[in-house]
């Protein structure tokens, strides 16, 4: 088992940047282009475009990457069944704060109701989470029932790029680099083998593509590939307590 520190773990620029609720907070590529962060809209409360996304959730929903919470907050105010799984303490501890039911976990690691989850939702970027979206998809299809619901927000323009980054705020402190990726709706599709397009659709200048599960609970785990272990499996904190099995 890995025991890497995860990229977003505490003293990083992410945790202090949600710690502080607010960025500046970028991506930084290798080649030295910077990608801005919405750190301020992820600590906010969700907005009409996340509440409509959260009025076409099914039943328990399952928030993948769920950072500050706003989402899960939301959907627990509504008295749905809710979790959020995030590797970050900062992240986690936040949406506790909200009122939201979070677990400190990679999506790569045991989580409760597997294969059980009606809707999962990748959202704010995070259908890059391990720089291997199809393996994300895979590992998010065993987590939902047969014919579950996965929501992701795409980035919008047409896109693919797997790439190594860093997060780096405005005094150019930088956190380890980790692998990501980034797609538009298009390349999102590419990967989807196993799913079935359900509705794709933009808001407020964002961009999400709906896919239901074939037959999620038939699938085997993917092997874990190193690079999605390295860059998102975190060190089980001992003040870990998570959310029973439904």
């Amino acid at each position: 088992m890995s025991t890497t520190v995860p990229p977003w773990s505490a003293a990083d620029p992410y945790d202090a940047a949600l710690h502080a609720g607010r960025g500046p907070l970028f991506l930084r590529h290798a080649d030295g282009r910077l990608l801005p962060l919405d750190v301020e809209r992820w600590c906010g409360r969700a907005d009409a475009v996340d509440r409509d996304v959260l009025d076409r959730c099914e039943g328990a929903v399952l928030d993948v990457g769920c950072g500050p919470g706003r989402l899960v907050a939301e959907l627990a105010a509504r008295g749905r069944t809710v979790l959020g799984v995030d590797v970050s303490r900062a992240a986690v501890e936040r949406t506790g704060r909200l009122g939201g039911p979070a677990l400190r976990r990679s999506v790569f690691d045991p989580l409760p109701g597997e294969g059980r989850w009606d809707t999962a939702l990748l959202m704010d970027g995070n259908v890059g989470i391990g720089g291997d979206p199809p393996a994300l998809l895979a590992r998010v299809a065993a987590l939902l029932a047969p014919g579950g619901l996965l929501i992701a927000e795409t980035a919008p323009a047409d896109v693919d790029e797997r790439v190594r980054v860093r997060l780096a705020d405005a005094r150019a402190a930088v956190g380890a680099p980790f692998l990501w990726a980034r797609l538009g709706t298009p390349a999102l599709l590419r990967c989807a083998r196993g799913w079935v397009p359900a509705d794709q659709w933009s808001a407020g200048g964002r961009r999400f593509l709906a896919l239901r599960s074939l037959s999620a609970s038939s699938r085997a785990e993917p092997a874990k590939r190193a690079a999605v272990i390295s860059s998102q499996r975190a060190r089980k904190p001992s003040g870990d307590s998570p959310v029973a099995d439904r």
